[in-house]
């Protein structure tokens, strides 16, 4: 690509962890201009700092800190974000308007601004000022609840931050690109209400809507997509590895009895009467051979067979590497090392290997001096404390 799609467009970033921190990462991984903005040294434990690693490095972002407690300090923001495309912010509502830097503060010094604010549940709300986590999210979304059970017998885990990244990061990015497109058409500002919790209900709206419609509670195995039938489960196999199957469509599901030895469930898969033989049949023939081998039997034979695959394993298989998901770093007087790269359509993927920096490196003189400060200045908020 000789471009990337947000070549031109310049997001301020005031998050160090989180969904938001998360929405500026592809934001950014899509061409945007990024300058994440976090407290001076002697504010050190205001935000959680991530390892080198997180949120792929930082890479290609600018950096400043600013004491926003500070009226230099916050009027120095304000001067950044009049030349900003897009704010996000992560702080509880309320917080950016007590320092003078929420969507009407910005809104004066840049007309058109599209301000992103991201929270567990929202602007508005009787849980508005609810602290929470991706699992508390994922709580009241109803995600843990229709999800599978642990050894427990209650919710089991989710393996990944499903709340911070889609319905939260995935959200946020969503909501700018669509807010950015009415403001080519309108020349209007926008505030975005991004709460992660609103996200759940928008992932989990299928089983909402099953319920609206017909009553029909949505739990572990109610339906065919929460393991109410053989077809579409976990399998152990002979080395104690696991194979998923999502053998829906009859087809796939024929393929999968005949290639299992177990043609007598052909006519049966949606029998509620006979599941549990089904399974018993399906778990038994999968007892027989490795994970390995089952894979490459059944994954091209059109079944909806794939191997739960551990990080390790994933990080080399032959399809994301094929794919380019996986890039090289580099970290000054450091060894290479390597990292998810840009896997999300329209990325551009022949980008140069990204330099991580040291975290304690920032930008903020020369982006103090685009913002129209001059050196004295510049120098004097530093020493000051207000700057760094």
């Amino acid at each position: 690509m000789t471009s990337s799609p947000l070549s031109g467009l310049t997001v301020i970033d005031l998050a160090s962890v989180g969904p938001a921190a998360r929405t500026s990462r592809w934001l950014a991984d899509f061409g945007a201009r990024v300058i994440k903005v976090g407290p001076p040294p002697q504010q050190s434990g205001v935000q959680i700092v991530p390892p080198f690693y997180a949120y792929g490095g930082h890479r290609g972002m600018e950096r400043a800190q600013l004491d926003l407690k500070a009226a230099e300090g916050r009027d120095a923001f304000l001067k950044l974000a009049s030349l900003a495309d897009v704010v996000i912010e992560s702080f509880r509502p309320g917080v950016v308007d007590r320092l003078g830097i929420g969507f009407h503060n910005v809104r004066a010094v840049k007309s058109d601004i599209v301000y992103c604010s991201t929270t567990g549940y929202g602007q508005t709300g009787p849980k508005s000022q609810w602290a929470g986590h991706d699992i508390n999210y994922l709580a009241v979304g109803g995600y843990l609840h229709c999800s599978g059970r642990g050894a427990h017998g209650g919710p089991a885990l989710p393996g990944a931050t499903v709340a911070d990244s889609a319905a939260g990061g995935m959200h946020a990015v969503m909501s700018i690109l669509a807010a950015v497109v009415y403001r080519q058409n309108t020349g209007e500002a926008q505030h975005l209400d991004v709460a992660v919790a609103d996200g759940v209900i928008a992932l989990m709206s299928l089983y909402i809507d099953e319920y609206l419609a017909t009553g029909t509670v949505p739990e572990p195995g109610h339906n065919i997509l929460t393991g109410r039938y053989a077809c579409y489960g976990l399998y152990r196999c002979h080395d104690d590895r696991w194979v998923a199957v999502g053998a829906i469509e009859p087809r796939f599901y024929a393929n999968l009895c005949t290639a299992l030895g177990c043609e007598q469930w052909l006519d049966h898969q949606l029998d509620d009467a006979v599941q549990d033989e089904i399974r018993g049949a399906f778990a038994t023939a999968f007892a027989g051979r490795t994970m390995a081998d089952w894979v490459e039997i059944l994954a091209p034979a059109d079944t909806c067979v794939s191997p739960v695959a551990t990080v390790p394993e994933l990080v080399e298989d032959e399809q994301y590497r094929a794919r380019d998901t996986i890039i090289t770093a580099h970290r000054p007087q450091d060894p290479a090392f390597e990292q998810v790269g840009f896997p999300l359509a329209g990325m551009a993927h022949d980008q140069a290997a990204p330099v991580i920096r040291d975290a304690t490196l920032t930008d903020t003189d020369a982006l103090l001096a685009e913002a129209g400060y001059d050196a004295e200045a510049i120098a004097a908020l530093i020493a000051r404390g207000v700057a760094a």
